[in-house]
């Protein structure tokens, strides 16, 4: 059997059963999905991308939210086109001001639009968990797709993320669809590079980030071309021609991506038009180099907003200590905490597997050396606020994972269901509570926020739990609240006043806290904690004191 072709199961009824095994992975990942959209309260970006999705359509503006691409938006408006929202086109406050003018000004329910903006991203992380079935599928059989899936599917950091109006999972997914369609052309070219084109287009015009595939991504596409003609005959001409067939190729596919990112800009604008905003960084060393990219002002504009980002000073919270700049080493120990212990297993036996078997070893590049290439320019990064930055690891490590599946040992088919069924029950316990989710040698997820902060804990997620908390257990009480996030706590019926504006002596009944607010605590804040015993909880991010 070829590493290309899949095997097929002998008969119908293991057809059925493999495709209800399937279906029933779906399943359960959307229910969780579902569940913790419905749940959750808005996180922190969620408020920008959904204003910027219906001012976008609405007034064909490329005004808003500029550092990032508008794809994803678009995504995200597939799900608002069901809800009559609007956003008056004389509005001439920042991208924060809008998320809140649409969300809790436009006279409709903000959980209801929440909800409309975040199932398009729900039905697409599903739609990726297919790509890894396939992907998986096409490397080890049916067998493998299975057990890769099942990986994906349990996967914490998927869950948290894919249900959200966010831009992180679609990138990712994007990316590993355009890897499997380079896979694939390796036996029929004609057929998968413009696709595998289309979909490295679709993760460009998603985020920015994706850029850092485009130069790998191109070598795999020469790399499927070469292999497809390969057997036509040796000789160093025919290899010559076959390589420049390659590179004309993988020039192909960079055309159609750059052909899907103008037309995401044309789409909300045809006549792009454009005004840069104030203070964009100058570009200079390598940076100047993004100015000769065959992509939209606007684009080129936004990745200076992200140079911009990217020198600023940002604070990381690793490990209970609090650092001023960034770590080189954060997204690999963010990941210990944050992914099932059998995943992690499973992911470097994979890896190892996809290098040693020679019958797999060709796929290596296709899987291993994206993934390796993303994490290492996410590394690089200043911005230590969560292992988001990386979702594109569960993804390509799952199909890693399949690999295990042709290890001829007897005990290999049972440690493989061990690892996944560990895999599983850990993520199932964390439900509905997935994005502050943390395995079990760091305790849990109640004690994820001894280890990280941020989008890896408390993204602003639970206010809604926390005016139910406030109503249930501490009616009639006087509330302080220090929030780290974008909603508005009045909308779900908290009454709380801000503990800073009055002295310390004075603020008495509960404090309220957001637990990324106390790993970053500064004087004032930690000295209100000091003074103040914790007696409860809010969805593993929000910490409730008593002041005395």
């Amino acid at each position: 059997m070829t590493t290309e072709t899949a095997e097929r199961p002998p008969g119908r009824s293991r057809r059925w059963l493999f495709a209800l095994a399937v279906v029933a992975l779906l399943a359960e990942m959307a229910i969780a999905m579902v569940t913790t959209a419905v749940e959750q309260t808005p996180t922190i970006d969620e408020p920008v991308y959904v204003g910027t999705a219906v001012f976008s359509l609405e007034q064909h503006s490329l005004r808003y939210n500029p550092e990032h691409p508008p794809l994803g938006k678009l995504i995200i408006a597939t799900g608002l086109a069901f809800a009559d929202v609007h956003v008056d086109p004389a509005f001439d406050g920042d991208q924060t001001q809008l998320g809140r003018r649409v969300l809790y000004e436009s006279g409709h329910d903000p959980g209801t639009l929440l909800l409309l903006a975040r199932l398009p991203v729900i039905v697409l992380t599903l739609l990726f968990g297919l790509v890894v079935f396939a992907f998986a599928r096409d490397l080890t059989g049916s067998a493998g797709g299975l057990a890769a899936l099942a990986l994906y599917a349990f996967s914490p950091d998927l869950i948290a993320h894919g249900s959200l109006a966010t831009l992180d999972v679609p990138m990712a997914g994007f990316l590993l669809t355009s890897a499997w369609l380079l896979w694939r052309a390796r036996r029929r070219p004609a057929r998968y590079l413009p696709l595998a084109g289309l979909a490295l287009g679709a993760a460009v015009a998603t985020k920015m980030s994706a850029l850092a595939a485009v130069p790998v991504l191109g070598l795999l596409a020469v790399l499927s071309v070469w292999h497809a003609r390969h057997a036509s005959g040796d000789g160093l001409r025919r290899t010559v021609r076959n390589l420049g067939l390659g590179a004309a190729a993988a020039a192909g596919v960079a055309l159609i991506a750059v052909a899907v990112v103008w037309a995401s800009y044309l789409v909300v604008d045809p006549r792009l038009r454009w005004t840069a905003p104030p203070g964009l960084p100058p570009v200079d060393g390598l940076r100047a180099l993004a100015e000769w990219l065959p992509l939209p002002r606007p684009y080129l504009d936004g990745m200076r907003v992200q140079f911009g980002f990217e020198d600023q000073v940002w604070t990381t919270f690793l490990y209970g200590r609090l650092h001023v700049g960034s770590l080189w080493y954060y997204l690999p120990a963010a990941l210990l905490v944050k992914t099932p212990l059998g995943a992690l297993a499973l992911w470097l036996a994979g890896a190892v597997v996809l290098v040693a078997v020679p019958r797999l070893r060709p796929a290596a590049p296709y899987v291993l050396v994206p993934s390796a290439v993303l994490l290492a320019v996410a590394m690089t990064g200043s911005r230590d606020l969560g292992v988001r930055y990386a979702v594109f690891l569960p993804m390509f490590l799952a199909v890693a994972a399949a690999g295990v599946v042709v290890i001829r040992r007897r005990w290999a088919p049972v440690a493989l269901a061990a690892l996944v069924t560990f895999s599983a029950v850990s993520s199932l316990r964390t439900f509905p509570y997935y994005l502050p989710y943390a395995n079990e040698a760091f305790g849990g997820p109640a004690d994820t926020h001894r280890w990280l902060h941020d989008s890896n804990v408390d993204w602003g997620q639970d206010l809604g739990r926390l005016g139910d908390r406030l109503r249930q257990e501490y009616p009639g009480q006087r509330v302080w609240l220090v929030y780290k996030g974008s909603g508005v706590p009045s909308s779900y019926g908290i009454d709380a006043a801000d503990p800073f504006a009055v002295p310390p002596d004075e603020v008495r009944g509960l404090l309220v806290v957001s637990d990324s607010a106390v790993a970053k605590a500064d004087s004032r804040l930690a000295e209100l904690i000091r003074g103040s015993t914790p007696i409860d909880e809010v969805g593993h991010s929000i910490t409730i004191f008593r002041r005395p």
